[in-house]
C-alpha cells in the first residue's frame, strides 16, 4: 500500500542547471565602453569649435586697401587677406590681417582689391585649428569707401 503523505512519484529527470550566459554580453559591453571614450571627446571637440564660431567676442569695422587677398591651404582652402590702414598719405600703414569664410563676401572682396573699402569683422578667440582660418578675424562684409 501507499503511504498517503509520501509525495507522488515523478517520472521527469531532475531539472538541470541553466548553462552558463556566453560571453558575448561582456564583449558587447566592453565595445560600448570603447565607443563612449572615442565619441565623447569627438562630440565634445566639435561642440567647442561650434560654440568658438558661432560667439564672437568682438566686432568692428576696419577702412583701408585690400592689398593681399589668396585662397590659402592644404586641405582646408580659406581666403587670406589684408588690409591696409594708413592715417595719413606718406605714413607707415597697419595691416590688419582677416579671414573670409563666406564666398559670397569673399568675391566682393576680390572685386574690391586696390580699392578702399571698409570691412565689417567679428573676432572669434579660440579657434583650435586653421582649418577655419588663419586669422581670429572673419570678415563678414565689405563695401567700398569714398577716398
Amino acid at each position: 500500500m501507499t503511504d498517503p503523505t509520501a509525495p507522488p512519484p515523478t517520472t521527469a529527470a531532475p531539472a538541470k542547471a541553466a548553462p552558463p550566459a556566453p560571453a558575448r554580453k561582456g564583449r558587447a559591453r566592453l565595445y560600448t565602453i570603447a565607443a563612449a571614450v572615442v565619441l565623447v571627446p569627438v562630440l565634445l571637440f566639435a561642440a567647442y569649435v561650434a560654440m568658438t564660431l558661432r560667439w564672437a567676442y568682438s566686432d568692428g569695422e576696419r577702412a583701408g586697401y585690400v592689398q593681399k587677398f589668396s585662397r590659402k591651404g592644404w586641405v582646408c582652402k580659406t581666403w587670406e587677406g589684408e588690409l591696409a590702414m594708413a592715417t595719413l598719405p606718406g605714413t607707415m600703414p597697419q595691416i590688419f590681417q582677416f579671414t573670409v569664410r563666406d564666398p559670397a563676401v569673399a568675391a566682393k572682396v576680390k572685386e574690391t582689391t586696390g580699392q578702399r573699402v571698409a570691412l565689417s569683422y567679428e573676432e572669434h578667440k579660440g579657434v583650435p585649428t586653421s582649418c577655419f582660418g588663419e586669422t581670429p578675424y572673419y570678415v563678414t562684409g565689405v563695401r567700398p569707401v569714398a577716398p
